[in-house]
């Protein structure tokens, strides 16, 4: 099975594959949520990480689904790699995953089918961890290898956490490093070290679980994960919603510590510009190349971006400390500005 190479049977990279921000936005221009009953409390107007429903007695169901192609060659890093990415979604919105169905699609002329028993051995793996039970699922033969879970789960109503909620003079902090797209890019191109790889993997198979002990602090106003549209991406939509100015410290933003080497050999996925091009305009200071690469960098199974009251900044500490997480204060926001996100270099 080692002599085959996933991410040379797809044309993207994980949620370097996504569609490109502008393109979505046309294609959801008509289609965005309708509030046809009262217990949809979050549908896809916001653009936030996953659906919720009122389910009564103060609790909600959170629902959302992920999938994507190789972002590594190993089936069984894949598969891991999947899952922790859609689970992500939970808990971003402050919520527990509690199960999930399999999103599969497997060109069986080009692949054998033991290598996505693999797959759904990785993703088993992962959500074992968290207690998170496969129930089902749906399968295609497709052109491409494509992998993920459509993930349910539970939060106290009033511990979810929208991505349009922050206020003015929160800290913002982010729990992984940036620089996954970039090596996701040079593994594609066979570039990349076996060292770097492992640790890269490793990364993108950490699950964000504080978000859910995050979504009972009243002092979390905002949150979101990192994924396909990059840092820029996610922040936007963060302070847009918001009504709001993120001032980034490109200088505290945390980066993957072989990132250097690789930019060099300039492994720049294909959305890095894609995502550019559709936020620009809503950017000032960028004027640095490794900012410009890094920022709009398309993330994998990404960090939590978290927007926390200024006042509560050591609280915060102290919980990321205990949850063994290296979260980093990367900006803070401010009142509305011209432009929705401010880099300090």
């Amino acid at each position: 099975m080692d002599s085959f190479k996933l991410t040379q049977y797809s044309h993207g990279s994980g949620c370097g594959c996504k569609i490109a921000p502008a393109d979505l936005e046309k294609i959801l221009a008509t289609h965005r949520s309708t509030r046809t009953a009262e217990q949809l409390l979050i549908g896809n107007n916001s653009n936030d990480d996953a659906a919720v429903w009122d389910i009564g007695n103060g609790q909600a169901l959170i629902s959302t689904v992920d999938f994507f192609l190789p972002v590594v060659d190993d089936a069984f890093d894949f598969g891991r790699i999947a899952a922790a990415n859609a689970l992500s979604d939970v808990y971003a919105m402050g919520g527990k995953p509690v199960f999930a169905n399999v999103v599969l699609g497997w060109p069986i002329e080009k692949l054998p089918a033991e290598l996505a028993t693999e797959v759904l051995n990785g993703a088993r793996n992962i959500c074992e961890k968290v207690n998170v039970a496969i129930a089902g699922g749906h399968s295609i033969n497709s052109s491409d290898p494509i992998f993920g879970l459509s993930v349910n789960g539970f939060a106290n109503v009033g511990h979810i956490k929208r991505n349009n909620t922050a206020r003015s003079g929160d800290f913002l902090y982010l729990t992984k490093p940036l620089g996954i797209g970039v090596l996701s890019t040079a593994i594609k191109r066979g570039v990349a070290h076996s060292g770097h790889i492992q640790e890269v993997v490793e990364l993108m198979c950490s699950l964000n679980t504080i978000g859910e002990k995050l979504g009972a602090q009243k002092w979390v106003h905002s949150m979101t994960d990192i994924t396909g549209f990059g840092l820029l991406g996610h922040l936007t939509e963060m302070a847009e919603g918001s009504n709001l100015t993120a001032q980034l410290r490109f200088n505290d933003v945390p980066l993957l510590s072989c990132l250097d080497e690789y930019l060099k050999l300039n492994t720049i996925p294909d959305n890095t510009y894609r995502n550019w091009n559709a936020y620009e305009k809503k950017v000032s200071g960028l004027t640095d190349m490794k900012a410009f690469q890094v920022l709009n960098d398309p993330q994998t199974s990404g960090g939590l971006l978290i927007s926390v009251a200024a006042e509560h900044a050591q609280e915060a500490d102290e919980l990321f400390a205990a949850e063994g997480v290296h979260a980093v204060c990367i900006g803070q926001f401010v009142p509305e500005g011209v432009y929705s996100i401010e880099v300090i270099l």
